[in-house]
């Protein structure tokens, strides 16, 4: 199957929309500390639905990561443990910044940094500068930064706009732009790290393709492997991180119900928060059966859609031909513009300004243009007439 970027842009954006659906299950968990519901989403995200699907999709799994290059599995799984740490900040990202803005930027620095730096470290950069079609899909990552400062002027403005109690009511009582932005460049940072262990993963994809052409499978589920192998370190470095908050905090009775505090609520009060917890009510002292396997269920549930976003950018990034390198780009900007529509359904935005409000809108279309520009330029390289010697050395299919 040969590249098609269309398809492509496709993929990218159901999984981008998975992203950004991925929170909002966590907004259902009643009484439960981060560190608790984090470490079961995780679970769910990185170790059994990668291992499930790619098992489902690509024969032979366990044949082929004992076969892959050993410094591809280890550089795989230490970019994958970078990516971790910036996965644990992300989520406060979105703790203090709200879910529009915080995957807004937070995403945005992820976009500039885990598109450009592989082709900048391959060398490839220079072949992207000096051909039309790679020209185009760099100004569409310019264009996606541009809307990510605008989606930060907007965080700006609604920051000195809305009310505390407000603030609270759509679920962002700990909002603060400041410690934000702080959090949100270095998750974004961090988090780019993932586009380069899909990189360093590559030996493991070219094996799995050739494993499914021998048994006559389609060649789109080459990278299912790479992920298991990538999100295998992120969650070593959030397991870490989650067992130390759940000793320090003594968290670990919540598992089997005893109350916690969610900071990711949201609505009115119900009396089933830590925070609205009455010591003189016995009822409230545990957490009943029902709640309890609810929490489960919405922590795991998290944790799949979750992992979807990266089961359709594998999809994608074998659709867009040889500058897959943008498919970082499409992804990111897929999420924010979700991100940014789930904003608005849960009224984030609510009580800001006119001018606000034009922002977000701004912002969203530039967002929307860039990944339109970005899908072009592959397009072009796609449909680009092969030289005799590009024939030549072109893989076989």
């Amino acid at each position: 199957m040969g590249p098609n970027p269309f398809i492509g842009v496709i993929y990218h954006w159901i999984g981008g929309f998975a992203s950004a659906t991925n929170f909002i299950p966590f907004r259902g968990i009643k009484r439960w500390s981060w560190e608790v519901y984090w470490l079961i989403q995780g679970f769910a995200a990185w170790i059994i639905a990668p291992i499930v699907f790619a098992a489902l999709f690509v024969p032979n799994l366990s044949v082929i990561l004992t076969s892959a290059p050993r410094s591809s599995i280890c550089y795989a799984l230490l970019w994958g443990a970078l990516w971790g740490v910036g996965g644990l900040t992300f989520g406060l990202a979105i703790r203090y910044l709200g879910i529009a803005l915080g995957y807004a930027i937070a995403l945005g620095l992820c976009t500039a940094f885990g598109t450009l730096i592989p082709p900048i470290y391959d060398g490839s950069i220079h072949t992207i500068l000096h051909e039309t079609s790679g020209q185009i899909i760099l100004a569409g990552v310019l264009l996606c930064v541009i809307a990510v400062a605008v989606n930060g002027l907007a965080g700006l403005s609604k920051e000195s706009e809305v009310t505390p109690e407000e603030k609270a009511e759509a679920g962002e009582a700990d909002f603060s732009f400041g410690k934000g932005i702080a959090v949100a460049i270095f998750a974004g940072i961090m988090s780019s790290f993932f586009a380069f262990g899909l990189k360093a993963g590559a030996p493991i994809g070219a094996i799995a393709r050739s494993v499914l052409i021998a048994h006559r499978r389609l060649d789109l589920w080459q990278n299912l492997p790479v992920l298991v192998v990538v999100l295998w370190g992120g969650f070593i470095t959030n397991f870490i991180w989650s067992v130390i908050l759940i000793v320090k905090n003594r968290s670990e009775r919540q598992f089997l119900g005893a109350p916690g505090n969610n900071p990711m609520r949201a609505g009115a009060v119900s009396g089933k928060t830590l925070a609205e917890f009455d010591p003189l009510d016995r009822a409230q002292h545990r957490i009943t059966t029902k709640t309890l396997l609810a929490n489960y269920l919405f922590a795991a549930l998290a944790g799949v859609i979750w992992y979807f976003q990266f089961f359709f950018y594998s999809m994608g990034q074998t659709k867009m031909g040889k500058y897959d390198f943008s498919s970082w780009t499409l992804h990111m900007a897929s999420i924010i513009i979700f991100a940014t529509l789930w904003g608005l359904a849960l009224k984030e935005w609510r009580g800001t300004s006119r001018r606000t409000k034009l922002l977000v809108a701004t912002g969203l279309f530039l967002l929307v243009s860039s990944t339109v520009i970005v899908g072009y330029g592959n397009y072009l390289k796609a449909t680009e007439p092969m030289t005799h010697a590009s024939w030549q050395h072109r893989p076989a299919r």
